[in-house]
């Protein structure tokens, strides 16, 4: 891979440093920052994020006034409002070379380099951030860009370090009525996830308003149908995911995973529920609205999605109490024989915040960003503030009952008046399961909380299957190797070329033939997806999984020092 040159620090420096170069993206009437390195003078810093904030506030909630206090800084945020992943601004900010002073550029990274438009953060991390040297320690040999380029582009702030996971929001879900009804039975394989849909609809083909009972949807719209149709097919089949890629873990060769036998079961499961009327026939011609519209509305028994994705429709139905129509999450798969790997380390990896080229004072930028990983300011954005939004009491950090049941029954409202998850995209973090130094979790996801936090409807479906959290369903961290790549979706590939052209081919494909396969007569299944396969190599697949092999085989030997050939 060919880059344009970075800027070198030592330029930037120099820049940053000159009397009259005004602040980085200093707004009119504010004083521009001065050259020493730890000021607290005013400054506004411009920012993309290529992922959605629906609830930012331009930091006048709480925690933003709070950091903007603390650090004299700003941040003039414009977020991508379509959850496009920031393709289409990345692309003309690359084209433009019109860049904000810093970005969270997810999965365009490339197009970033290989424009010249991100500095290396390597010296300024050397010589003015002591917290974030000290959260990655041994491990920043991952922050590393690639083999031939060893520059470190961003610092990753959307996964979390030293992650120890204690619930699962993921996996299959079931209403809780669903489950109760029916003597809490096994959920383990795709045929007793069916059988609970099928008995319970067939006793309720309507709900008590008359509407009819929808046993299970998806959302295929746009995006999303990653998350909730082709991705499932990796994780109820025992892999981990890595994108649109299967990583075979003693050879390093990819493939993409469509193409693994046990996935096509997988889909074809999926058709038999759609020719059954078990899958909604509105699945692949459904908004995203439309799909949350009908899960606030309680008539939908079952979900593959992940919690993040519903929450809103969720919180209202437990606002118009109907928690017993709330959902419990369970570790699915095609079969006995499969075993769920949710949680298989990938150690630090994720995509990350880098600050460009047109920043004039990175100084300032990276000294707010190692602000961010310290201490103080881990606790403020997992947290909020003492006395307002938690208190301590001997010793322990505790959240009053009715911050809770706002962050919990009020969660839009509550999030963009206290700022509390609005700035993980600001500078790493420490994962859940880690104490500071006064004994306490970094964030509020530890058991006795999460606990705390479930409505009832959960706390009695929970206690029906004997457990106190999702998680203790699925199989742990314990049960797997950490990956030596990583999360191969987050491995920066070339922005331009050959690579790109295959892929958004098998990606056009797969978005077509996926849903084809799905919604046709039985008979029709097989020939409709083996066509899809021999389209996929017809399109340059295999050259493009040889290529992308080579990449994880680089990767593993730049984190591992193995001498993978």
């Amino acid at each position: 891979m060919k880059h344009k040159a970075p800027k070198t620090i030592a330029m930037l420096l120099l820049a940053s440093t000159m009397l009259f170069t005004a602040a980085c993206g200093n707004t009119k009437g504010e004083e521009p920052s001065t050259a020493d390195p730890d000021s607290n003078a005013p400054i506004t810093f411009s920012f993309f994020g290529a992922d959605t904030s629906p609830y930012w506030n331009k930091m006048q909630d709480a925690v933003g006034k709070k950091i903007t206090e603390a650090t004299g800084v700003t941040i003039n945020a414009e977020y991508d409002i379509a959850s496009g992943g920031g393709d289409d601004k990345i692309a003309l900010m690359a084209a433009s070379g019109d860049y904000p002073d810093m970005i969270f550029p997810k999965g365009n990274l490339s197009k970033l380099v290989d424009a010249g438009a991100m500095i290396d953060l390597t010296e300024l991390i050397e010589e003015h951030a002591p917290n974030i040297k000290k959260m990655y320690g041994e491990e920043m040999n991952r922050l590393k860009y690639s083999n031939e380029d060893q520059a470190i582009y961003t610092i990753p702030t959307n996964g979390s370090v030293d992650q120890q996971t204690f619930d699962n929001t993921g996996g299959f879900e079931l209403q809780h009525r669903v489950v109760k009804e029916l003597g809490y039975p096994e959920i383990k394989t795709v045929e007793d996830f069916e059988n609970a849909l099928r008995e319970y609809y067939k006793a309720h083909p309507t709900t008590e308003d008359g509407q009819p009972t929808i046993p299970l949807t998806l959302s295929a719209d746009g995006w999303r149908s990653m998350i909730t149709v082709t991705n499932p097919a990796v994780s109820a089949t025992g892999a981990p995911d890595d994108g649109e890629y299967y990583i075979n873990p003693e050879t390093y060769e990819a493939m993409l995973h469509y193409k693994r036998p046990e996935e096509k079961e997988y889909f074809r499961w999926l058709n038999k529920m759609y020719n059954e009327g078990l899958l909604d026939k509105d699945t692949f011609i459904q908004k995203e609205d439309q799909y949350k519209a009908k899960i606030a509305s309680g008539r939908v028994l079952g979900l593959i999605d992940q919690e993040w994705a519903y929450n809103d429709a969720e919180v209202a139905l437990k606002n118009a109490g109907k928690d017993e129509m709330t959902y419990g999450h369970y570790p699915v798969t095609l079969s006995s024989e499969f075993k769920r790997a949710d949680f298989q380390p990938v150690g630090s990896d994720g995509y990350g915040i880098g600050i460009t080229e047109n920043c004039e004072d990175p100084v300032r930028a990276i000294k707010f960003l190692d602000w961010m990983a310290s201490d103080e300011a881990q606790v403020l954005r997992n947290w909020g503030i003492e006395g307002e939004h938690y208190n301590v009491e001997d010793g322990v950090r505790v959240i009053p009952a009715d911050v809770q049941e706002r962050k919990s029954n009020d969660n839009a409202n509550f999030t963009k008046e206290s700022g509390i998850g609005l700035y993980f995209v600001f500078g790493p973090h420490y994962g859940d399961g880690v104490k500071d130094p006064s004994g306490n979790y970094y964030t509020t996801n530890f058991p006795e909380q999460i606990i705390a936090s479930y409505s009832e409807g959960e706390k009695e479906a929970l206690k029906g299957y004997g457990i106190s959290t999702w998680k203790e369903l699925f199989p742990t961290e314990e049960d797997f190797e950490v990956k030596e790549w990583g999360a191969a979706y987050n491995m920066p590939v070339p922005s331009d070329g050959k690579y790109q052209v295959i892929y958004q081919k098998t990606q056009d494909i797969v978005q077509k033939r996926i849903p084809e396969a799905i919604v046709s007569s039985a008979d029709k299944f097989d020939q409709i997806y083996d066509n899809m396969l021999a389209e996929l190599d017809k399109a340059g697949a295999v050259e493009m999984e040889q290529q992308f092999t080579e990449w994880i085989k680089e990767r593993v030997r730049l984190w591992t020092g193995k001498d993978v050939k």
